[in-house]
């Protein structure tokens, strides 16, 4: 798919953002013809540096930094540029990230391997004052696993799956290490290797996280007339372990 513009017509100015120079490489070659790329930054502050002195039309970025993850950026962005349309394009086909990221204030969200035709779509979507969340990202799914929201809960173990589950109810790193009977150390010892695998560079943002994964699966089971996940939990008394 192609944007028709008349002779002479204006290009679209975008930014691209992203760790990987090949990956920016390959995507200022397919968009050069139709955009006006203005700007490329691989990581979060060499793009705030950037949007202090350009400006663009629509912000191709990635959520995996290696300074600051995307999630982190989109505020900063938007107190820098509030017109810049923000698209996300990342490796994660994840509804959860999908809806933070729009309740952040992007405005799209598509995944890296999708099609030219498909990300042109997004972008003259967003610049027209859409929303875009790529028909490839799953809307529902009747799997109740962590790794139906995040593929990359899948390469979670099973006691850092059961930390990931306490942090989402809002649990202390004291509290989850009594629930599960081992020394607060461990817990941080797990959580620090929890943030590596998901790619969130705080604890802070790993925390927020569960909590929108969590959210997640309570609206999923509601949907489905099933009770809400979490309910127990919420009335389980604090320091008794789960069933």
């Amino acid at each position: 798919m192609s944007v028709e513009r008349s002779p002479g017509a204006v290009k679209p100015r975008l930014i691209l953002v992203d760790d990987h120079r090949m990956f920016v490489d390959s995507l200022r070659d397919a968009l050069a013809a139709t955009y006006d790329i203005v700007g490329v930054a691989y990581s979060g502050g060499e793009l705030l540096a950037l949007l202090r002195t350009r400006s663009a039309d629509c912000l191709l970025l990635d959520l995996q930094l290696p300074d600051r993850h995307g999630l982190e950026l989109i505020p900063d962005v938007l107190a820098l540029r509030p017109a810049l349309m923000i698209l996300i394009v990342t490796m994660f086909l994840d509804r959860c990230l999908a809806e933070a990221a729009l309740t952040a204030g992007a405005h799209g969200f598509i995944p890296k391997d999708a099609g030219r035709d498909e990300l042109q779509r997004a972008i003259t979507e967003v610049l027209a004052g859409a929303r875009y969340v790529s028909p490839r990202v799953p809307k529902t799914s009747h799997r109740t696993s962590l790794e139906a929201l995040h593929p990359a809960l899948q390469r979670l173990t099973p006691r850092q799956q059961a930390v990931f589950r306490l942090l989402g109810d809002g649990r202390t790193e004291a509290e989850i290490a009594h629930i599960l009977c081992v020394s607060p150390p461990t817990i941080t010892f797990h959580k620090q290797n929890i943030q590596r695998v998901l790619g969130f560079p705080t604890s802070a943002l790993l925390a927020q996280y569960a909590l929108l994964v969590r959210i997640c699966l309570e609206e999923r089971d509601n949907s489905a007339g099933a009770p809400r996940s979490g309910a127990k939990r919420r009335e389980r008394p604090r320091g008794q372990p789960s069933p």
